[in-house]
C-alpha cells in the first residue's frame, strides 16, 4: 500500500527526531544551537524535536556547566539523553553483550574465576583499542597526550574532552587534567561488569604513561565518565581534584573499589 502524505511527513519527522537524539548520544549534552549547527537544521525545528523527545521521556534539559568565572546572564540550557533515551539505542545490543559476558563467567565456574575471566576479556578488548590510539599519542609531547587521547576517543563515539586542573598544592605547579567522556557505548554493560571500566582505566594509564584515577562513571550513575590525569611527575591526589570547581560532575566517587564487582544481572 502506498504511504499517504501524512504518513510520509510523520516518518520524516521521526527520522529527523532520531537524528537529533543520535547527535546527543554521540556528542554528549548539547544546546539547541549546537544541534542546529551540527545537523543543518533551524533552531526552531530542533526545539520542536527536543520538545517531542522530552515529552517521550528520552531527553532532559539542564543548565550548562561553566568552569571558572561565570559571565552575566543565565547559563545556557543543554539537552542530555535520559536512561530511557540511552536504552532506546542500546537495549538489544546490551542484552546480547551481557549474555556473552555472563556465559564467559559461568563457563569457568563463576565466582572469582568467572570475574577474572571477564576481566581478562575486558583487558584484551581495551588493549586492542589502545593499540589503535598508540600511534597518535606517540606523535605529541607528553603534556598533550590527554588531548590526543580525547580526540581518538571522540572518533570512536565517546565524545571526550579535556579540562586542565591547577594543582592544589602550589599555584605554580603544572596542571593535571580531567579526561571527560560524555558518552559511553558500554555503560549499561559496565553496570553489571565493572571490569570493563577497570580495564579501560588501565589502558589509559599505559597510554598516558602515568597512574590515572577514575573519579566518576556513567555506569554508576554519574553524568560523565571522568578520569584525573596528574601532571608529569605529580602523584594523583583526590584532594587536588576536589577543590571548588575542579570536578565537573555531581555525585562523583573516587572510591571505585568499594563498589561490588559484576557478574550478576541487575535486571
Amino acid at each position: 500500500m502506498p504511504a499517504t502524505a501524512a504518513e510520509v511527513l510523520l516518518d520524516g519527522h521521526r527520522a529527523t527526531r532520531d537524528r537529533v537524539a543520535r547527535s546527543i548520544l554521540d556528542h554528549g549534552p548539547s544546546s539547541a544551537a549546537d544541534l542546529a549547527s551540527r545537523l543543518g537544521l533551524t533552531a526552531a525545528a530542533v526545539r520542536r524535536h527536543l520538545d517531542s523527545l522530552a515529552a517521550a521521556g528520552l531527553v532532559e534539559s539542564r543548565e550548562q556547566r561553566v568552569y571558572g568565572s561565570r559571565g552575566r546572564g543565565r547559563p545556557a540550557k543543554v539537552f542530555a539523553l535520559t536512561e530511557s533515551g540511552r536504552d532506546a539505542f542500546y537495549q538489544a545490543y546490551d542484552q546480547l553483550a551481557a549474555d556473552a559476558l555472563r556465559w564467559i563467567s559461568e563457563s569457568v565456574g563463576g565466582g572469582p574465576a568467572g570475574e577474572e575471566a571477564v576481566a581478562a576479556f575486558a583487558r584484551a578488548r581495551f588493549a586492542k583499542q589502545g593499540q589503535r590510539y598508540q600511534g597518535s599519542l606517540e606523535q605529541v609531547a607528553a603534556e598533550q597526550r590527554a588531548e590526543a587521547l580525547a580526540e581518538a576517543l571522540s572518533a570512536d563515539g565517546y565524545a571526550a574532552t579535556v579540562r586542565r586542573v591547577p594543582s592544589a598544592a602550589a599555584a605554580k605547579a603544572p596542571a593535571g587534567a580531567q579526561l571527560c567522556q560524555h558518552h559511553c557505548p558500554v555503560a549499561h554493560i559496565a553496570e553489571q561488569f565493572p571490569q570493563l571500566c577497570e580495564a579501560e582505566t588501565e589502558v589509559f594509564s599505559q597510554l598516558l604513561g602515568t597512574h590515572v584515577q577514575r573519579l566518576a562513571t556513567i555506569a554508576h550513575g554519574d553524568g560523565v565518565c571522568t578520569t584525573y590525569v596528574p601532571a608529569s611527575g605529580a602523584a594523583p591526589s583526590p584532594a587536588a581534584v576536589r577543590e571548588p570547581g575542579a570536578v565537573p560532575t555531581a555525585g562523583t566517587s573516587p572510591n571505585e573499589s568499594a563498589r561490588p564487582r559484576g557478574g550478576t544481572s541487575h535486571d
